[in-house]
C-alpha cells in the first residue's frame, strides 16, 4: 500500500500550476513579484506609493489576497490600474490555482508588471510558488529584528528584503543592523532596502530596483543602479 501525504500532493499540484504560470509570464515578458510579510508590515502602503508614480497607460496589474474583506483592493483601485481582490475565506496563503483563476479575465499581453500581495503571513506563503520571478519579503521596524531567524524559509527564498516604516526607528527598540545580519545569516545573497512610505526615504532606491528588474525582463540592457544594499 502506498501512502501519499496530502500536503505533498497539494504542493505537487501547486508546483504544476506554478510552472505553467511561469511559462506564460515568460512568454509575455511579464515581471511578476510576490510580496510576503506579517500582517501590518506595510505591503498595501508600499504598493500604493509604487502605483502612484506610474503614468496612466502603464501595463501594471495587481492581485491582492486577504482572508476576508476587499479593503486592500479598494485602496489600490484609486490608481486606475487593474486590481483584483482574492478573498481566501480563511486560507492563510495564495496558491497557484487562485492566481490562475484570478488572471482569467485579463489578457496577459496587457500586463508588463504583475504585483501579487500575498496574505499577511510569514509561514504558509513561503511554501507556495505562484510562478513569480521573485519573492519580496517585508519586515517593519515595529517587529522583531530576529524575524529572519524565527521564519527562515521566506527570508531564504526572497530576492529582496524591504525594511519598512524606518521613520519610526527613533521611537522603537529595533536594531536595524542586527535585522540585516540575521537576514544575511539565512540568505547571504538577499538584497536589502530601507524604506519609509511616510517620508519617501528609500522609495527612489525601491523604484530603481523595480526598474532594473523590469528592464531585464523586457530584454533591455540595464546597468546596475546601486539601489539595494548588497553584501560585499
Amino acid at each position: 500500500m502506498t501512502v501519499v501525504r496530502v500536503e505533498e500532493k497539494v504542493l505537487n499540484e501547486n508546483q504544476r500550476i506554478a510552472l505553467d504560470l511561469r511559462r506564460r509570464f515568460e512568454e509575455h515578458n511579464i515581471l511578476c513579484l510576490n510580496f510576503i510579510s506579517a500582517p501590518g508590515s506595510g505591503k498595501t502602503t508600499l504598493l500604493e506609493s509604487t502605483l502612484a508614480v506610474f503614468p496612466p497607460g502603464e501595463k501594471i496589474a495587481v492581485l491582492t489576497g486577504d482572508l476576508q474583506t476587499e479593503n486592500d483592493a479598494r485602496r489600490l483601485m484609486r490608481y486606475s490600474f487593474p486590481v483584483q481582490q482574492i478573498v481566501t475565506g480563511g486560507v492563510c496563503h495564495l496558491d497557484g490555482k487562485m492566481i490562475d483563476r484570478a488572471l482569467q479575465p485579463w489578457p496577459l499581453e496587457n500586463i508588463d508588471v504583475l504585483f501579487i500581495e500575498n496574505v499577511g503571513n510569514l509561514v504558509c506563503p513561503s511554501s507556495y510558488d505562484l510562478g513569480e520571478e521573485a519573492k519580496i519579503v517585508l519586515l517593519s521596524v515595529t517587529e522583531g529584528e530576529d524575524k529572519p531567524l524565527k521564519y527562515p524559509s521566506i527570508f531564504h527564498k526572497a530576492a529582496l528584503l524591504i525594511l519598512t516604516k524606518i521613520d519610526l526607528l527613533p521611537y522603537v527598540p529595533f536594531d536595524i543592523e542586527a535585522a540585516k545580519a540575521n537576514a544575511r545569516q539565512v540568505n547571504p545573497d538577499i538584497e536589502i532596502l530601507e524604506v519609509s512610505c511616510s517620508t519617501g526615504k528609500g522609495m527612489d532606491e525601491w523604484r530603481a530596483w523595480l526598474a532594473e528588474r523590469r528592464a531585464k525582463r523586457q530584454g533591455a540592457v540595464s546597468a546596475p543602479r546601486g539601489g539595494a544594499e548588497k553584501r560585499n
